[in-house]
């Protein structure tokens, strides 16, 4: 645990310093756009890369060293924020450039995921795999809390324009902090398998073999196509929370910066009681019933608080459930896929859970100032029906997105369990080191 606690600390400074370079430039773009749709393309051009080329990075990562693979995934995190700091400092950046380097930076996050979840399987022994979702859950989260704080006060103290090159100036230090922990850490390659020597083959094949592997067990395919749908219904909500309470607080930075914060504080409880508890027996539990709480008590909440405090109460709730669903998948997959082929697999399944995260993400800025917005206006058709829940005016429309799509994807989670193969994923499939029957 000594090597894998490193390696988590190394990554809550990087985070540290992306969340508030990314909080710093979401308050930039919006200041001079005033538009959700800005906000939104920023998603869009950050996340579309990592998952598309995640199959592709995937054979490599399990061709390549994990370590190295790792490093040169926060190497060009931190080229990307030296070029936007060298853009910035002369007056040159343009919201267009901060899409392009979203896009850079997130085609090499298509090695960095699978990379990480391979390489917690071979530096711990599985019982430790739900406690190491929670730790790195934890380390995300610890940096959410403070990134939003401290990029708040800097823009606070010094104004936006000489805070964002400060800010931009901490990430690329926290970035060398991270890579210079992974130098100095241990992290073994995988013992090679009967399963990894069947997979090996040329780079086209190895870059489906991972489709192939998901869909010949069912129960693997159920539980992302599960995360398939929910990955499409959340992001329409959530996509447009940043916006919704900058539009109804006036631009508060401050105001957003502690929901964010708290949000944040969510994370670190959910995550330490994740690393506490391990997650419940049965981790479908964890997946299904934490799809279905998020849904209620994250995005519905949202929408229906009009202050800080609900705002508050839900953003918490949400960060609380987000480890207990991902931290329990990741540990079903860790345990039934052998560590030689996690790279090929793992890389697969992101592309099919989380391919309809970019079309919600390009879907949800229009979708919120050309038809929610509007509709919820003073005297917008919307208001006589909704009204009562959200209010009118600048915000309410896209309060009403977190509602409509928070009951959505409540519904997806309860009605995972009505599905067998999904249902019961941990029985149906027997465990990679599970010996074979005579």
């Amino acid at each position: 645990m000594r090597a894998f606690t490193l390696v988590c600390a190394g990554q809550t400074f990087s985070l540290l310093g992306t969340g508030m370079t990314g909080f710093a430039l979401v308050i930039w773009a919006y200041l001079q756009t005033g538009q959700a749709t800005t906000l939104a393309l920023a998603a869009f051009f950050r996340f579309a890369p990592t998952v598309i080329l995640s199959p592709i990075a995937g054979a490599l990562v399990d061709r390549w060293n994990r370590k190295l693979t790792m490093m040169l995934s926060d190497l060009a995190a931190g080229v990307g924020t030296i070029v936007l700091l060298v853009l910035y400092l002369p007056g040159a950046l343009q919201v267009w450039h901060w899409f392009v380097l979203g896009a850079f930076e997130g085609a090499f996050e298509a090695f960095q995921w699978p990379a990480y979840s391979a390489a917690v399987s071979t530096m711990l022994p599985k019982s430790q795999y739900g406690r190491a979702s929670g730790m790195l859950s934890t380390a995300q989260s610890i940096s959410g809390v403070f990134s939003p704080v401290f990029a708040a006060a800097i823009l606070g103290v010094l104004l936006v324009g000489p805070g964002i090159a400060v800010i931009l100036a901490i990430d690329i230090v926290t970035f060398v902090i991270a890579v210079s922990i992974l130098l100095a850490v241990h992290i073994p390659q995988p013992a090679v398998t009967e399963t990894g020597r069947k997979a090996r083959g040329s780079l086209l094949s190895e870059s489906v073999y991972g489709f192939r592997y998901i869909a010949a067990r069912r129960s693997l395919l159920g539980l992302q196509l599960v995360f398939f749908l929910i990955n499409f219904i959340f992001p329409l909500g959530f996509i447009v929370v940043t916006p919704m309470i900058l539009s109804r607080t006036g631009n508060d930075v401050v105001v957003l910066g502690a929901v964010n914060s708290i949000a944040a504080i969510g994370g670190v409880a959910g995550g330490l009681a994740l690393s506490l508890w391990g997650g419940p027996k049965r981790r479908v539990h964890g997946v299904l019933g934490g799809m279905a709480l998020a849904g209620i008590l994250g995005s519905i909440l949202m929408g229906v608080g009009r202050e800080v405090a609900i705002w508050g109460i839900a953003a918490f709730s949400g960060s609380f459930l987000l480890p207990f669903i991902n931290g329990s998948n990741q540990a079903i997959w860790q345990a039934k896929v052998a560590p030689d082929v996690q790279g090929k697999v793992f890389a697969a399944r992101r592309l099919i859970a989380q391919i309809t995260a970019p079309a919600a993400m390009v879907i949800a800025g229009p979708l919120a100032d050309g038809v929610f917005e509007p509709a919820m206006a003073v005297g917008g058709s919307l208001t006589g029906v909704f009204g009562w829940a959200v209010g009118t005016g600048p915000g309410a429309g896209m309060a009403l997105m977190l509602i409509v799509f928070g009951a959505l994807g409540a519904i997806v989670g309860i009605g995972g369990y009505f599905v067998r193969a999904v249902r019961n994923a941990e029985t149906i499939l027997p465990d990679h080191d599970a010996p074979m029957s005579p």
